[in-house]
C-alpha cells in the first residue's frame, strides 16, 4: 500500500494539491492501480483538505472511475434512452449468457466486467458499448458475442 500512497502523492503534487481537480486526480489512480479503494479516497481528501465523503461522491457519481476491482475487459453498455430504444436489453442478455455474469459483477477468472453506464456519444449508432476504451456500435446478439469471444482469445 506504500507504493499506491506514494503515487497518489506524486499525482496530487502533480495538481498542486487544487481540490477544483479531483476528477483528473481519481482517473490517473485509477489508471495506475486499477481501482480506489476507500483508503486511496480517504488520503486523497486528506492531501486535498477535502472530505472523504466529497471524494466519494465524484468517485461514484462517475461510471468510468471504478471503486473496486475490475476485470481485465470492462465491458460498458449505453443505458441511455436511444440505446434502449434500439434494444440495448437484448444486447446485455447476451453478454449475460456468453460470460454467465450478471451487470455490475466480474468474471470468475477475472477476465471480463460487465457494466452499464451513461451515453458514449454513439446515439444515433446504438445500441453501443464499449470495451476498455474501444467503442463497438450497432450491436445485434450475434455481432456482441462474436466481439466477446475475440477478447477470449486475445
Amino acid at each position: 500500500m506504500q507504493k499506491a500512497e506514494a503515487n497518489i502523492n506524486k499525482i496530487i503534487e502533480k495538481y498542486h494539491h487544487s481540490h477544483t481537480d479531483l476528477l483528473p486526480i481519481l482517473e490517473e489512480i485509477v489508471e495506475l492501480n486499477g481501482y480506489l479503494t476507500e483508503e486511496m479516497m480517504r488520503d486523497t481528501a486528506k492531501k486535498l483538505s477535502m472530505s472523504p465523503n466529497e471524494v466519494y461522491a465524484v468517485a461514484t457519481f462517475y461510471s468510468f472511475i471504478n471503486i473496486k476491482p475490475t476485470g481485465r475487459y470492462v465491458i460498458r453498455v449505453c443505458k441511455t434512452i436511444s440505446c434502449q430504444l434500439s434494444d440495448k436489453n437484448e444486447i446485455i442478455k447476451a453478454i449475460k449468457d456468453e460470460l454467465n455474469i450478471k451487470v455490475g459483477l466480474t468474471t470468475k477468472d477475472k477476465l471480463f466486467t460487465l457494466n452499464t453506464t451513461d451515453c458514449i456519444g454513439m446515439c444515433d449508432k446504438g445500441p453501443s458499448m464499449l470495451i476498455n476504451d474501444e467503442v463497438y456500435h450497432s450491436l445485434n446478439p450475434e455481432k456482441v458475442v462474436s466481439i466477446i469471444r475475440e477478447y477470449k482469445n486475445l
